[in-house]
């Protein structure tokens, strides 16, 4: 999944938020290298992850798109998922979403010291530039045109935009049924778990 839903879906638990976070930085085994809550919210990560790429909408997505797109697909259904979530936040959230980004921003900071340092050097954009814009197409199209920069390889991640245009329907009503059942999926799996 994507940055805004790691973040969104951490609940208000700041250690949980910052695991989650560093999710796609930490890999390998994580017993013992950081305190219990920070590691609650990288296993939580790993479980929204495994949850959304099994999931029929989240799939169903990926199959909307042109294959041109390959094994892409997949980082651009969680993109799209993102601007679905940021564009509709008022529907999802009671706090603002701006408000929610500086809340956000401030619990990592304030857990950079125990963050992996490619994290810590992509706070600033990630924070000031990436979510603020994720509400609009332009935003995202921003977005994928860095992304597909940073990949290092030649890749189809910048055309994504035109994608996200030409199935914006199909995909926001699939992200309409993946949202709720997400929320469900980490309610229960904190219970167990938190």
């Amino acid at each position: 999944m994507n940055i805004l839903a790691h973040l969104a879906f951490s609940g208000d638990d700041p250690e949980i938020m910052a695991g989650n976070l560093m999710g796609d930085f930490v890999k390998g085994p994580l017993a013992g290298r950081y305190p219990p809550r920070l590691t609650l919210g990288l296993e939580l990560h790993r479980a929204i992850d495994s949850f959304a790429s099994g999931h029929e909408s989240f799939t169903r997505s990926k199959r909307l798109l042109d294959p041109f797109f390959g094994h892409y697909r997949g980082v651009l259904v969680d993109i799209y998922y993102g601007h679905f979530l940021a564009a509709e936040w008022e529907h999802y959230r009671v706090e603002p979403l701006h408000s929610f980004i500086a809340r956000a921003r401030a619990i990592a900071l304030g857990f950079a010291h125990l963050m992996p340092g490619r994290l810590v050097q992509l706070l600033p954009p990630m924070f000031d530039e990436w979510l603020p814009s994720y509400a609009d197409t332009a935003g995202i199209g921003r977005v994928l045109r860095r992304m597909s920069a940073r990949v290092g390889r030649p890749n189809p991640l910048a055309l994504g935009e035109g994608e996200l245009l030409r199935c914006h329907r199909e995909l926001r009503g699939d992200f309409q049924q993946f949202h709720p059942a997400l929320a469900t999926f980490v309610v229960d799996f904190l219970a167990r778990r938190g």
